[in-house]
């Protein structure tokens, strides 16, 4: 049974903003046949809905996982060396880990608005990013509290910020991805345009 039923238009916004123009009819098409034909029948407009908005988000970040895992990897990184190898002076490390997360989220979206043509991609794919990187971090944390925690590493983590900076610091990179998201994205929109004219 074919039907005319069409997905929240605001979903396919998201999908056109992370993938290249060329994906995004192919993938596009494909989804709105299945949600058409397959999954709007059996599961009426909510239940179809609810089909195509999860298939948006698990193609969103599959588009943006790498740069997120590279994220979450830098920011465990950091924590280990904080706790495990511990310091006074935090200047080099913090110098460090700010310009290695900055570059990532400015990354991000560059590459995102390059792909896609899109300014608005580099913000949703940097947010996206670093939310996957934030929940990388936060399991990872929590797994080491669980195995280490003797005194020695308690005083290291308290030394170094404490459980409340290694668990809400990770989560305000979303805030600095949608901020650097969207100025790499403007870049990486720039370079687009400029390539598309050039040839």
């Amino acid at each position: 049974m074919t039907t005319d039923a069409t997905p929240p238009e605001w979903a396919e916004r998201i999908l056109r903003a992370v993938l290249t123009p060329t994906d995004f009819a192919t993938v596009s098409g494909d989804l709105l046949e299945e949600y058409r034909e397959t999954v709007y029948p059996a599961r009426g407009q909510h239940g179809a809905d609810l089909w195509y908005i999860v298939q948006i988000v698990g193609f969103a970040m599959r588009s943006v996982a790498v740069w997120g895992v590279l994220l979450g990897l830098a920011v465990v990184a950091r924590t280990a060396f904080d706790w495990f190898v511990p310091t006074a002076d935090f200047s080099v490390r913090s110098a460090i880990s700010t310009y290695v997360g900055l570059g990532l989220l400015l990354t991000t979206g560059f590459w995102s608005a390059w792909r896609s043509g899109s300014m608005r991609s580099g913000a949703l794919s940097a947010v996206l990013a670093a939310a996957i990187g934030a929940l990388i971090s936060v399991t990872a944390a929590a797994g080491m509290l669980a195995l280490f925690h003797d005194p020695q590493t308690m005083k290291a983590i308290a030394g170094s910020g404490g459980l409340s900076e290694v668990f809400t610091l990770p989560i305000t990179l979303v805030v600095d991805g949608l901020i650097l998201g969207a100025i790499g994205g403007a870049l990486g929109a720039a370079a687009n345009l400029r390539l598309r004219l050039n040839v």
